[in-house]
Parts: C-alpha cells; sequence; structure tokens
C-alpha cells in the first residue's frame, strides 16, 4: 500500500483504530434549541465516517448550562439525560463504517458572551476583560468544583450512549487552558501561581472523570503545546504539559496550538505551510510513550504519511481537510488521492461561524446538508447538456449533470480548465489553489465529460449538440469604468492580464486600484517581482468587508514591500505619469506610478449570457454568470443547480 503508515491500524488505550486518520473537533453549529444533536449533526459525521476516517472526535459539546454556552449559536451540550440518546444514535451509526467515536468536552471560560448565558457574566481565572469586551467573573473555589462536577455528568452521559471516549478539551484559551496558563490566571489561591497549582483544574476534571467511567473507559486531552503569545505557556510548557498529562494517566494527548488571541496558529489561513508547527508535537511525542495526534495543517496524504513516518505523531490530526472532501481517507487508500478536493485554507467555515450562519465550505457546497444532498437522481438517460466554461462553477455543475446520466459537453475557451484559479494560485503561497484545481479536473475525467478546451462556445458549437439544456457558467470580466479619464491608456492592466502573465510588470512602480482580496494579493505577487506598490480604496479601511484573519494574513505578507496606502481615496483620472485620486476632503492627490493595476471588481459576460438565452429554451446560469462572487459562490451555484436540473 503506498501509504502504509496512514493505514496501519492503532491503538488507543483498549480500543482499535482502523487507520491513523483522526478528524479532530471542530463545532458544527447543527444542535437545537435544546443543545442535542440533531440529525444534520449525525449525517454531517456519517459522511465523513463513509469516507473512511478511523476516528472522529466530534465538535466540542459543553458541559455547562448556566456560564458554558459558547459563541456558537445552535452548538451541542451534554448537560442532561435529553442529551444521551440523540449521541447513543451517534455512535450506532459512525460504528456502521467501523469508525470510532469520541465526544470533546468543553467550557468555554471567558470565549463567550453573557448574551449566550441569560445574561450571567463570562467565567474566569481571575477578572480579566474577555475578548469581547465584558469583564469576566473570577471563579471561586466553591465554583470550580460545581464545574468539575459538571464535566463528570457530561462524561458518564457520553458513557452511557455508547460513545467509544470523551475528550477534554484543556486548550485554545478555553476554560481549563485558561487556568492552564499564567497568560490569564492571575490567582494567588490553590488554582494559581506555581505549575502544579494552574493544573489543579484540569486534574480534578480528569480524576473526577476517570473514577466515574472506570479504569478502560478512553480518556483523553487536547492540549495547545505551544500559545504563541508573550506570557503564554511555549512548547517547553507543552511538552511539562503533556508529561504530567501522561504521569495522571490519559490515554492520548490530542497536540494543538494557540489561544484565542493567536488563533490564526491553529486556524490558519492559506499562507501557513503544511507542517509548519510540526515541532510542537514532534517534541511532544519524544517525550511521552501515550499515542499523540496532532493537527499540522496536513492536506495531502503523502504529506500526512510523512508525518508518521517522521515520528511526528501517532495519528494524523484532519478537520477542515474533511470539510473539504469527506472522502479524503478512502481516496487516498484506493489510490486516487489525485481526486481529493483540497482545503484552500480560506476560512470562509470561520467566517460563517462568527457570522452566526451554518457553516460551510467553499469547495464542498454539500458540506452541512448531507441529508439533502442524499439521493442523486439518475434520469439523465444519456440526453446532451452543454456546459459553457471550466471555472470552479462550469466544473461542479459538469460532474454532477455527468454522475447524474448525462451527456455532459464542457466548452473552455483558454487552454485549461480552472477558470480564475488559474490567476488565483499565481500570488506567493497559494499553490492550495493550484492543488484545489487539480482535483476538480480530475474529477471532471473520472465524471466521463467531454472536455472542449480553447473552443468559445459559440451558437454553431452550441446547436451542434443540440442540448436539452445549457449551463453558463463562462465568468465575468474585470471592471474598467469607461467615463474615467484615462482607463483604457497603455499604462492600465488588469488582474487577469498581470497574473497570467500576459503583461510584465516586474520592478516597475505600480499603483493598485481597490484593495479587495484579488488586489491586494495581486499587490502580494507585484512585490515579489520587485514592484514598489501604492493602493488607492475609495472605501474607509483597505481591505474593508474582509474576514479579519485573511486580510490580517495578507497584510503581513505585504509588508515586507512597504506599500503606501490610500484609503478613502476615489480613481478620478488615470495619467501618463500615474493617476490622480480625490481625498475624503474633495481634494486632488496624483500618484506616480508607471502602471495602473485595476482590481474594482468584475462584471458578467452579459453578451455569452445573452447569446445563450435568446437561442435555447433550458438555461441555467451559474456563478459569476449572474453576479460577482467567490469560489464557494460559483461552487455551490454549479452544484444545487445541476443537482435540480430538469429537462
Amino acid at each position: 500500500m503506498k501509504f502504509e503508515k496512514l493505514f496501519q491500524r492503532g491503538k488507543i488505550g483498549n480500543l482499535d483504530i482502523k487507520n491513523r486518520i483522526v478528524m479532530t473537533s471542530m463545532v458544527p453549529p447543527m444542535g437545537n434549541v435544546n443543545g442535542e444533536l440533531t440529525d444534520e449533526y449525525i449525517r454531517y459525521y456519517e459522511e465523513r465516517a463513509k469516507g473512511g476516517t478511523g476516528l472522529i472526535i466530534t465538535g466540542a459539546a459543553s458541559i455547562d448550562d448556566e456560564t458554558g454556552r459558547g459563541g456558537v449559536s445552535h452548538s451541542v451540550k451534554v448537560t442532561q439525560k435529553i442529551h444521551q440518546l440523540p449521541m447513543e444514535k451517534l455512535a450506532r451509526v459512525l460504528h456502521k463504517y467501523d469508525t470510532k467515536v469520541f465526544m470533546q468536552l468543553v467550557h468555554p471560560g471567558k470565549e463567550t458572551h453573557s448574551i449566550f448565558n441569560d445574561g450571567k457574566a463570562p467565567v474566569a481565572p481571575s477578572a480579566i476583560m474577555s475578548r469581547y469586551g465584558e469583564m469576566t467573573h473570577a471563579l471561586t473555589v466553591e465554583e470550580i468544583k460545581a464545574i468539575v462536577k459538571k464535566f463528570v455528568n457530561g462524561a458518564v452521559l457520553v458513557k452511557a450512549a455508547g460513545v467509544d471516549g470523551v475528550e477534554i478539551h484543556g486548550a485554545h484559551g478555553y476554560l481549563l487552558n485558561e487556568f492552564m496558563t499564567p497568560l490569564f490566571n492571575k490567582r494567588e489561591d490553590e488554582y494559581g501561581g506555581s505549575f502544579e497549582n494552574r493544573m489543579r483544574f484540569i486534574t480534578e476534571v480528569y480524576q473526577g472523570i476517570r473514577q466515574a467511567v472506570g479504569e478502560h473507559y478512553p480518556v483523553g486531552v487536547r492540549i495547545s503545546g505551544d500559545e504563541f503569545i508573550e506570557g503564554g505557556n511555549t512548547t517547553e510548557d507543552g511538552v511539562k504539559i503533556a508529561k504530567y498529562m501522561e504521569e495522571l494517566g490519559v490515554d492520548w494527548i490530542n497536540v494543538t496550538v494557540g489561544v484565542q488571541e493567536t488563533s490564526h496558529f491553529n486556524r490558519e489561513p492559506a499562507s501557513f505551510q503544511q507542517g509548519w508547527k510540526k515541532n510542537v508535537a514532534k517534541s511532544i511525542k519524544a517525550a511521552v510513550k501515550v499515542p499523540v495526534i496532532a493537527v499540522n495543517t496536513i492536506k495531502k496524504p503523502d504529506f500526512a504519511e510523512s508525518m508518521l513516518q517522521e515520528g511526528v505523531c501517532d495519528f494524523i490530526g484532519l478537520a477542515r481537510g474533511q470539510l473539504a472532501d469527506p472522502f479524503w481517507a478512502n481516496k487516498a487508500k484506493s489510490g486516487n488521492e489525485d481526486e481529493i478536493r483540497t482545503c484552500i485554507s480560506c476560512l470562509v467555515c470561520f467566517e460563517e461561524l462568527a457570522s452566526g450562519r451554518l457553516m460551510k465550505c467553499s469547495v464542498n457546497p454539500k458540506m452541512g446538508r448531507e441529508a439533502e444532498f442524499d439521493h442523486l437522481n439518475k434520469n439523465g438517460n444519456n440526453q446532451p447538456v452543454a456546459v459553457v466554461g471550466g471555472g470552479p462553477g462550469g466544473m461542479e455543475a459538469a460532474v454532477v449533470l455527468a454522475k447524474r446520466g448525462f451527456d455532459v459537453t464542457l466548452f473552455e475557451k483558454n487552454e485549461q480548465l480552472g477558470g480564475q484559479l488559474n490567476y488565483a494560485n499565481k500570488p506567493p503561497l497559494k499553490e492550495k489553489i493550484t492543488w484545489l484545481m487539480e482535483g476538480m479536473i480530475a474529477q471532471v475525467k473520472k465524471a466521463g465529460v467531454k472536455v472542449k478546451l480553447n473552443t468559445e462556445a459559440t451558437l454553431e458549437e452550441l446547436k451542434a449538440l443540440n442540448p436539452v439544456g445549457v449551463f453558463v457558467c463562462c465568468g465575468s470580466d474585470p471592471i474598467r469604468p469607461g467615463v474615467i479619464e484615462g482607463i483604457f491608456n497603455d499604462n492600465v492592466y488588469t488582474v487577469p492580464e498581470v497574473l497570467s502573465g500576459k503583461k510584465v510588470l516586474d520592478g516597475k512602480d505600480v499603483v493598485v486600484i481597490g484593495s479587495g482580496l484579488a488586489g491586494l494579493e495581486t499587490a502580494v505577487y507585484l512585490g515579489d517581482k520587485g514592484c514598489t506598490l501604492s493602493i488607492v480604496e475609495m472605501k474607509d479601511a483597505i481591505g474593508e468587508g474582509i474576514f479579519a484573519t485573511v486580510l490580517q494574513d495578507v497584510l503581513r505578507e505585504l509588508e515586507p514591500y512597504s506599500p503606501k496606502m490610500y484609503p478613502k481615496h476615489k480613481l478620478s483620472k488615470v495619467t501618463k505619469e500615474g493617476v490622480e485620486v480625490i481625498d475624503e476632503k474633495g481634494e486632488v492627490v496624483a500618484i506616480k506610478a508607471g502602471a495602473v493595476l485595476l482590481a474594482m471588481g468584475v462584471k458578467p459576460r452579459k453578451e455569452v449570457v445573452e447569446m445563450v438565452q435568446s437561442n435555447f429554451d433550458n438555461v441555467v446560469l451559474v456563478g459569476d454568470s449572474i453576479k460577482d462572487g467567490r469560489i464557494i459562490d460559483a461552487t455551490r451555484d454549479g452544484c444545487t443547480k445541476a443537482w435540480v436540473f430538469e429537462v
């Protein structure tokens, strides 16, 4: 077998695991108003079990009804008997696939808001300000003891439900971690100060659970092996914590990093490379004998295998990768790893959670909607369907239609499928976009789609097919406002022209008009090519509307190039020497530049849409053919519309 270590059986305590792939905890907001697991929650995890995962550790479940409700709406709880039966169903469903399941138990501590807890202030080791701007309540000793009992109660319910084990969440700046780190624990009693005192709370939680569930029931802990913040625990401290927990008797240690203030280290944006934090887990594994599960920004099976071969960990932690492709494990095992739909670290999943919406995935439109997409109506009967445009929306639609039994012909005017992914992968550290594109192209080929590259979908080409339907996924063109003087000058360029390599601006002074993600990432690309940069934005702030972690990441990438930033400035004129912009006071500001890059958004290719709509009856518009959107909009549109398409 190609991935020998990855698909080797393993043991955690007395529990046999069929492979070394673990879906680590990531909260799906699919509980009901009482905090019970819903059928959607169970179906979501069933898809990952069906996909070959050896062990699933569920999204963190709260153990406290009073102060323990986190900031994610519709999260689950394990506080009462009513929570037991749905957990039993979850275990029963996952066990069909020989997949084991652990329930993760958590108290959010300061990482919540009083509005989620009936007006009660967030609790913490000490009276400190929460990130949400609320003063926390410092827990008394009696309150600590009460929360210990609630952790124990949760574990008892989990065991009674037939779930295979419980994981105590002692990481990411939640309550137990807050006690463990000197960053937040300023207490002077028996729960603060020395290492042993700071570990006392989690010690009592573990010992209470162990006494209640028995010697042989699997109980483990998740820790932040390094908090990556001044005043917090370092890797050396992480090793000390791991050894201490092993001596207590835990059955495994799940290694992650960071607290909420450094969450970009455990919810990494696109620039972070696979395995960048492996030395944290490797140091801990070298110090303990119990199995170590570790997350390491893993996207590819060959890299996962290398982590096991190198001795970084005993089990591979994979969360977002399994949102993107629930069949990651089976595809790797069967030798079809080229078809894996790779997570691109875009953080849409966390952006949606932070906005109080259902968790979504840019590259997997069925994520969180598994029950809705449970049955594919295979009634195509080899009828011809045309798909115009081979970007992510077009590829997604073509694959779904082909699986439904339609005879699909995909027209792509360029020499390669991928659409704007062929530009998005050009800035530094964007190889994950290439991996996504390669995976989607492999799926197109496997589905049997007829692909016509370098072929414009003319009326004659389309009529020759006599299609029962035409999907218009032709994408968009860059906006170039004709009302602006000089906008068509020879020194004006668009993002696709530059990232495709058709226009080379290396070493030039470039003014970028627009600070959306396309503009900022292209600016990074140009900075890497030796360009001097100015960035103009008419809105109040650079990158307004971009998810904070993503914006922080791209600005960090831009920092070495020291770009001049011009928020609240509107382009009024392009000259041979650069541009003239209007500032917020209405005054004209001249910016000298040898080249002007337009990143002002895109517009649908109306001429293609109108041509198809005026000649065919059954026309479906997808993605940018309707309005400017992101990858998530294209893939969801392509999938959902192809799923329900009727002749």
